[in-house]
This record gives structure tokens, C-alpha cells and sequence, in this order.
């Protein structure tokens, strides 16, 4: 052979080897694209074994929520949770987990959703809609996407309930009630507190809440309104808007209410 030949075969190598390169960090950003278009995101669960799923079962919303090594879950009762492996191809595995331990009136969406997580092994994800799958049988179960509701918390919002002082909500509250004002772009609340004004940072991810550090002005306050209301804030972990209602939840508790001002 001589060193013409060596070269073309050499230069043929060269870009074969880059192909395959090229091949496999497409597959892998693929892969990466495919995870990341479930994981992250609230899922409403809207069918399971081919029948339709209300919108709230036993006045709860049932949903799936994956991220990248675990999962949480309700059928409407208890929250379920566990470890979870995403791999590539859209295959995926719920491990068994943990649950709360509830009794509600209607357990069978429930019951069926923990059987199914389990029995699915793999998913696909059209037109919005998420299907959990058992090899290449009919869907296990069915999600669409929950939209994050950030933007609709944009605007002036004063208190009407607050969960767990004795005292009744017009005596913590006789001449002011608390505000609370929502810059959805900026990522920003301010407000009174029925005392001080404040401002603080906040965090959204489908209907999950966190709030940062508070900072208000020093007035002298009479009562414990303000600190019932800064206390209970710190417990809020997730949140839901019906109309112009905006409702703080701990857990399955609904702790906090709001009017749209």
C-alpha cells in the first residue's frame, strides 16, 4: 500500500470516528431534551386504565410531579412519594415509597395511580400530554401539564383567613388588614403587614411557593396580627387561584386566604 492509500484511509478513519462523536453527543443531548421536557413540572393526572379522572377527587387536584431521581404523587388523599430513574429512551422506574395515611372517601383513583407508577416502565410525552406506559400496551395512565400560575399572582391581594390564633380574624385584624402585592416578573412581594410595610422575594414552580427573607420597616405593633401573619407565611408551601381567590396551602391545609384588591 502505498503512502497516497495510507492517507485516504487515514483521513476515512478520522471521519468516521468524528461521525460517531457527533452521533452520540446528539443522542445524549437527545436523551438530556427528552428528561428535561417531564421533569420539573406539575403533571394533572386526567385518565388512568382508559377511564377519564375529574379534576379534583375528594376536593383535591390529582397530579404527578417528577424531578430528576424522585417523584411525588396524590390521587386525590394521601401524598405519595419516592425514588425515581429516568433513562434514556424514555424508559422509566418508581420505586415503591412512602404516603401519607389518610382515609378519604373515594380511595380508587388512588389506589390505582400507586399500582400503576409501579407496574410503568416506560413513557412518551404528545401534545402536552404525558402517558405512562407498560411496555407497548394501551397507556397506564394519562397527565396533562399544570401551567405555572405565576403570572396570575401579579397584583394586590389583602387577607381574609388565617388558620390557628384563637383569636377571632376582625380582632387580630381590627383597623388594618394585611396586603400582599406580587411583582410576578421580578420575582418580588411587598405589602403591610397590618403594622409595617415589607418586601420580600419569591419563587414559583408549577403550584409550589417559597418566599425569601422579610424585611419590613420597625414600627411598634399592638397585638400579634403581623406576627401570626410573617409566621404563617414561613409555613406555605404550596398555593392555589380560583378566580380572584388566592388560597396558601401547608401540605393539604389551606392556611391562608386572599382577595384580589
Amino acid at each position: 500500500m502505498n503512502f497516497k492509500n495510507i492517507g485516504i484511509l487515514a483521513m476515512l478513519m478520522i471521519g468516521l470516528g468524528s461521525c460517531s462523536v457527533i452521533k452520540k453527543n446528539a443522542d445524549e443531548q437527545k436523551s438530556d431534551s427528552a428528561i428535561s421536557a417531564v421533569t420539573g413540572k406539575k403533571w394533572q393526572l386526567i385518565e388512568i386504565n382508559g377511564q377519564a379522572v375529574a379534576d379534583q377527587i375528594n376536593g383535591k387536584m390529582p397530579y404527578l410531579q417528577l424531578d430528576e431521581k424522585s417523584y411525588s404523587a396524590s390521587g386525590g388523599c394521601n401524598g405519595i412519594g419516592g425514588d425515581l430513574t429516568l433513562s434514556n429512551n424514555g424508559r422509566i422506574k418508581f420505586a415503591q415509597g412512602m404516603s401519607t395515611m389518610m382515609a378519604c372517601p373515594d380511595m380508587s383513583i388512588e389506589q390505582a395511580l400507586s399500582k400503576n407508577l409501579i407496574a410503568a416502565d416506560n413513557y412518551t410525552v404528545k401534545d402536552g400530554i404525558l402517558s405512562l406506559n407498560k411496555a407497548k400496551m394501551a397507556p397506564l395512565a394519562k397527565f396533562k401539564l399544570v401551567e405555572d400560575n405565576k403570572q396570575t399572582l401579579s397584583g394586590t391581594w389583602e387577607l381574609d383567613y388565617i388558620s390557628g390564633p384563637r383569636i377571632a380574624f376582625d380582632g387580630l385584624y381590627p383597623n388594618r388588614k394585611p396586603t400582599m402585592t406580587f411583582d410576578a416578573a421580578g420575582g418580588k412581594v411587598s405589602g403591610n403587614s397590618s403594622c409595617n410595610n415589607y418586601n420580600m422575594t419569591f419563587k414559583t414552580s408549577g403550584n409550589t411557593i417559597n418566599f425569601g427573607p422579610v424585611m419590613s420597616t420597625k414600627m411598634a405593633c399592638e397585638g400579634n396580627g403581623e406576627a401570626t401573619f410573617f409566621s404563617t407565611l414561613e409555613k406555605v408551601n404550596t398555593y392555589s387561584i380560583s378566580e380572584n381567590t388566592l388560597t396558601f396551602i401547608m401540605g393539604d391545609i389551606a392556611i391562608m386566604r386572599f382577595q384580589r384588591k
